[in-house]
């Protein structure tokens, strides 16, 4: 009888550490999905992601297309952060107008140190920008989904932050949710409002650009 009950509370510990481990092994798995890209109504592209998170931080990695309004191939983008959201790595792998590009850069404390391969040439630069800026390659739009992890519909008042149009320059932004939908938020730019739709666990699911006729729309898992 004893013996049983042993066998009985063994059992329902190796069966309560395997739905732990379950979960765990759950919670870790990269996020992935698909955005549909639209420009004056018409469709001109895609952008495939994965976010996933890793030992000091997350890993944001993107390959896509577009041909309007400028023509872009994403052979490999990636942008590595810590747990507080800070860039520490940026890459980009592709072409940007049919010019084939390659960069690199290293940011710590907001240094940022540039190596940028063009048509052969290959060029370094340094920056120094603000340490919290978040990484806005133009025009790649999954990287806008660093702003909803970092505040999934819980922005509560207007804010101003730091955008680094990375390798080209350093811009401030504000961001305020919209009064009707706590899960939208208003991006305003150097003077362009962008809207940035996400749901309740912080997922980017629409991106809209109204000046520029612009549309992004999460369309699978």
């Amino acid at each position: 009888m004893l013996r049983k009950f042993l066998f009985l509370i063994a059992l329902s510990t190796f069966l309560a550490y395997s739905i732990f481990s379950l979960s765990d092994r759950d919670a870790a798995l990269p996020e992935k999905g698909v955005f549909d890209i639209s420009f004056m109504g018409e469709k001109v592209g895609y952008e495939e992601y994965t976010w996933q998170s890793t030992e000091t931080g997350y890993l944001l990695t993107v390959r896509g297309r577009m041909t309007k309004p400028i023509p872009m191939v994403i052979d490999k983008l990636t942008i590595r952060l810590d747990h507080a959201f800070i860039p520490s790595q940026y890459y980009f792998e592709g072409s940007v107008s049919g010019v084939r590009q390659e960069v690199l850069s290293v940011i710590n404390e907001g240094q940022v140190e540039n190596v940028i391969l063009v048509a052969g040439q290959e060029q370094k630069t340094e920056v120094k920008i603000r340490r919290d800026a978040f990484l806005l390659p133009n025009p790649v739009y999954s990287p806008y989904m660093v702003l909803t992890k970092k505040f999934p519909c819980s922005l509560t008042e207007k804010a101003e932050f730091s955008a680094y149009v990375i390798p080209h320059f350093e811009s401030p932004f504000t961001l305020e949710s919209s009064e009707e939908n706590p899960c939208l938020m208003i991006m305003d730019l150097a003077g362009t409002e962008t809207q940035i739709g996400m749901d309740d666990g912080g997922k980017l699911m629409s991106l809209t650009i109204p000046l520029q006729n612009l549309e992004v729309v999460r369309v699978s898992e």
